[in-house]
């Protein structure tokens, strides 16, 4: 039987993918993924045949990995990340309905949620919330209200995708939100280019935040009530007792 990894690269930094992540690619015939990823692993995996597409091509670049599949090749399909975590494994299962003959298999990887987490110093602690500001797939309504919902429930909320050309001013419109239920004093942290060459750091207020400049490479960090700045760090307790 034909086999596809679906592969989490992790941040983009060979050092924080995962062994497992690791030997699935150095053991495949050809990597499939959008460019910006492929080309992350391409010098660690010299020798391998190498296809992508470009960004809004996730179903065809799908489809392109079960057609190698179903050529006899062994196949990885990478995503940045955890290709479980706005990633590609769930589209790879759906459409491998169509491929019976290809197995597939999911290989975790280091979320930019954990990996940024780790710089910032220990901000997700206890529970927390994970929130796409993009609404390209999701409606902006929806994501205004998972936004106030988990602001009122005191969770400590990760952003992915706060900004881009089109969207410039969202991570500011999800502060504004936010705020209804967080006081403006909320420790916050952006991470920006997890794992990667130019990776930079900064702990702000919530109030701070909403007036920050971010991209689509920045990982954002909302606070609880309990999280606090120690030493240049956003560390969230893990519980809400005797604090």
């Amino acid at each position: 039987m034909s086999k596809i990894y679906v592969v989490g690269i992790g941040p983009g930094e060979y050092e924080q993918m995962t062994v497992r992540a690791a030997k699935a690619l150095g053991s495949c015939d050809t990597i499939v993924g959008y460019t910006v990823y492929v080309d992350l692993v391409k010098e660690h995996f010299a020798g391998k045949e190498f296809l992508t597409t470009p960004m809004k091509k996730e179903v065809e670049r799908c489809r392109l990995a079960f057609e190698e599949a179903a050529r006899g090749k062994t196949v990885a399909m990478i995503c940045s990340g955890d290709a479980g975590v706005y990633g590609m494994s769930g589209l790879m299962l759906e459409i491998g309905m169509e491929y019976p003959e290809v197995e597939v298999e999911v290989v975790p990887g280091v979320t930019a949620a954990t990996g940024g987490a780790a710089v910032l110093g220990a901000p997700l602690i206890h529970d927390f919330a994970l929130i796409s500001l993009s609404d390209l797939l999701t409606p902006w309504e929806k994501i205004e209200k998972r936004l106030l919902l988990a602001s009122e429930a005191d969770f400590v909320i990760c952003l992915y995708n706060p900004s881009s050309k089109k969207r410039h001013d969202y991570l500011k419109k999800a502060c504004d939100l936010m705020m209804r239920y967080k006081a403006p004093e909320t420790v916050c942290g952006i991470v920006g280019n997890i794992g990667r060459q130019g990776e930079s750091c900064r702990v702000m207020t919530l109030e701070e935040l909403r007036d920050t400049q971010v991209d689509m490479f920045t990982t954002v960090f909302v606070g609880n009530s309990q999280t606090k700045e120690i030493g240049g760090k956003m560390v969230t307790p893990r519980g809400y007792k005797n604090v």
